[in-house]
């Protein structure tokens, strides 16, 4: 005899299936905010004090957004209950246009323009309008993940390219040369670099387009930190050296106008459109499917990128972020067995611990030690999809006495560890 609900039932009561996480989920992760600060919310919750080095939140450490977007934002806040076109309103979207113009990027209109909620949400879309199952996308290693993990989501393979710490964190061009296949479809380029903080100079980046041209790729630009820049450094956008290839070009207010919460962001297409029509189309549709992004943010955009460059005095010389970034790297550089290549821009450093003095097999693991025994919270390099648990990020926000107070623990944690693990 048959009993098929025993299966189902016991006792009259049915079984509870565990509800699981759909599979696309599987090969993506986003260490930034991940089970290291799962614990460090845990032990704030117990009344443990934690330093965070991990996110490059801006506002926590107290750098304000111009006070002309806050003051426009509050006086149009009435008019923004409606939505707007599914791009995003005309005149901001014209304000981008103005910037690309100063970048130099050519042939750019309002209609090549696609306002977001951040820049996050665009590379999402982007990746979402293009790819099918199986199509390959190159990303940096490492990279900021949400590039590896939109990908994955998308139904992609990313293929990661190494860049090269020796060689000023610049990318591996035969690296990424032998990793082009029939099935490549696009190259990501971070510049200025999340986490390395690296700036590629317009010869690299003329190499990178040549090998997007003649492997007919798709350029995906990320430069959200193009104002960021130190040591009177200037950025190219690789959007402006080529008309031939297609490139999607990612910005925002974010960091350079320090309105991460504001998720004000946009997306501007470029370059070979005449054989991107169907891609566009798809752009388009997602678009109209999520109606808009959010109008308050969205009415940010034309103030800031018309208005006074506040950015430029952080990052000047006497500026609060340059002088913490050469705290950072001092204090940093002279740990024993830690070597940092110091950051041209950016708001991050991604220090390298010598395998010999400290032989790490999990870099997750080392990161929640840390954690435990000094209370700093940083983000392990395997989190940004680098191969080798030797490296970790931090954030150089914090005011230069909490920046010296957290670096100050970690070299205290590195001693111990040095010591536990000396043969």
């Amino acid at each position: 005899m048959a009993l098929p609900s025993v299966a189902r039932c016991i006792s009259g009561v049915p079984v509870s299936k565990p509800i699981a996480k759909s599979s696309k989920l599987a090969n993506v992760c986003y260490d930034i905010r991940g089970p290291v600060l799962d614990k460090a919310r845990a032990m704030e919750e117990e009344g443990q004090k934690i330093i965070k080095l991990n996110i490059g939140n801006l506002a926590v450490f107290g750098f304000d957004p111009p006070d002309e977007i806050v003051q426009d934002m509050i006086r149009n806040l009435p008019q923004t209950a409606g939505y707007t076109d599914s791009k995003g309103l005309f005149a901001p979207r014209k304000a981008v246009v103005h910037y690309a113009q100063e970048k130099s990027i050519a042939g750019v209109t309002v209609d090549d323009v696609y306002l977001g909620n951040g820049a996050s949400e665009l590379i999402v879309m982007s990746l979402n309008a293009l790819l099918d199952n199986g199509d390959e996308v190159l990303v940096p290693a490492p990279d900021y993940p949400l590039w590896t993990a939109a990908v994955s989501l998308s139904g992609g393979n990313p293929v990661h390219y190494l860049c090269d710490e020796a060689s000023d964190w610049y990318p591996d061009i035969d690296d990424i040369r032998r990793k082009i296949t029939p099935n490549t479809r696009a190259i990501v380029v971070i510049n200025p670099n999340n986490p390395t903080g690296a700036l590629y100079p317009e010869s690299l980046l003329r190499e990178i387009v040549e090998l997007a041209r003649q492997h007919q790729l798709i350029v995906f630009a990320d430069e959200i930190y193009d104002k960021t820049l130190y040591d009177g450094a200037t950025h190219t956008s690789i959007a402006s050296l080529a008309d031939d290839v297609l490139f999607v070009t990612f910005n925002g207010l974010s960091k350079n106008y320090r309105s991460c919460g504001y998720r004000a962001g946009w997306m501007i297409v470029s370059g070979n459109k005449k054989l991107a029509q169907d891609y566009i189309v798809g752009l388009n549709m997602l678009a109209s499917m999520r109606l808009c992004s959010n109008t308050p943010g969205q009415l940010a955009i034309q103030t800031a990128l018309g208005g006074y460059q506040s950015i430029k005095d952080l990052v000047g010389p006497g500026g609060r972020l340059a002088h913490q970034r050469d705290v950072a790297y001092e204090l940093l550089s002279a740990i024993p067995g830690v070597s940092v290549v110091k950051p041209k821009a950016a708001l991050y450093m991604f220090p390298r611990l010598d395998p010999k003095l400290y032989p790490i097999e999990d870099d997750q693991q080392f990161a929640y030690e840390l954690l435990a025994e000094e209370k700093v919270l940083i983000v392990q390099g395997t989190g940004f999809n680098w191969p080798r648990p030797d490296h970790f990020r931090v954030v150089f926000l914090p005011n230069s006495d909490d920046l010296s107070d957290a670096i100050g623990r970690i070299a205290r944690f590195l001693d111990h560890y040095r010591k536990r693990h000396s043969v």
